[in-house]
């Protein structure tokens, strides 16, 4: 395709995209009071700030991560922000064993299940790739593996009450970046997994609907540690990302993006190739 006609294009698209953003569907909040809600890697970040929005809405929430001191505080605040029922659950979703506890345990707590939001993400060094298969390997276990088993373990309890599955994702899941490949490795398959089972689901009627968020940078304590002294671009507040989330959940939506540059970004990715990866190399503050 000629440069010019590119441009074009990109031009028209722009202007029917922005207004198309412009839309934005009906949430009522009263919809998920007593909603039977699992929320992963709850104990900090945006997992945290989903279990409180979804408190405040009086919702029936079982949270889990690793910590169990944190998970208690953030149960106790849970409780004092409306939530109708709260409880947590200790779990390392690198062990199969704790992946398919954690929804067995959700399931009996709650009754069955209407939401299972999957956002817990294991630990990775921000830095060039320095080889290390055995850690990719431990990284796609609990970012990937886990995610599809508590999906395969919770789709009889969605299947029954029309329920949703929400995945917190990454731009980084559909543009290549440095600095984070088992990361991006595994947000690719997230991706690609998750987009894949929509249409499954959907060739099968299903009553379960899928949700992926693909989140930019949102200043969680973790993402802002990481990334100081890499990129100078300002983070948005996980707080409306955690918003985001759970809207795109209750309003069945497939795919939502935070912030407005994210959607932008995946839209053009292939455009124009070249200059897309000079923009992505620049980005970034040269370091020793």
């Amino acid at each position: 395709m000629k440069f010019g006609v590119k441009i074009f294009l990109f031009g028209s698209l722009s202007a029917a995209l922005i207004a198309f953003q412009w839309y934005e569907p009906y949430f009522s909040g009263e919809s998920l009071k007593g909603a039977r809600v699992l929320v992963t890697g709850a104990s900090t970040g945006i997992g945290e700030q989903v279990a409180y929005h979804y408190a405040k809405l009086g919702a029936q929430i079982v949270i889990t991560a690793r910590r169990e001191h944190v998970l208690n505080k953030v149960a106790k605040k849970c409780q004092d922000l409306g939530a109708q029922k709260i409880t947590y659950i200790p779990a390392d979703m690198a062990n199969p064993t704790d992946a398919d506890g954690v929804v067995e345990y959700a399931e009996e707590q709650l009754g069955g299940l209407d939401y299972i939001v999957l956002n817990h993400i294991g630990p990775s060094p921000y830095q060039m790739w320095d080889g290390d298969v055995d850690h990719t390997r431990w990284l796609m276990e609990v970012n990937f593996h886990s995610y599809v088993q508590m999906t395969q373990k919770a789709l009889p309890a969605l299947e029954k009450s029309k329920g949703s599955i929400v995945v917190v994702s990454s731009l980084i899941g559909k543009l290549c970046s440095p600095y984070a490949l088992p990361y991006i490795a595994t947000k690719f398959a997230v991706n690609g997994f998750f987009g894949s089972l929509q249409h499954e689901l959907a060739m099968k009627q299903s009553n379960v609907s899928i949700s992926i968020c693909i989140l930019g940078y949102v200043d969680t304590d973790s993402a802002m540690e990481k990334v100081k002294g890499y990129i100078d671009i300002s983070p948005y507040p996980a707080h409306e990302a955690a918003w985001q989330i759970i809207k795109a959940g209750a309003l069945r939506q497939t795919e939502i993006f935070y912030p407005w540059y994210t959607y932008y970004c995946t839209l053009f990715r292939d455009w124009f190739p070249y200059y897309r990866d000079l923009m992505i190399r620049n980005s970034y503050n040269n370091l020793p």
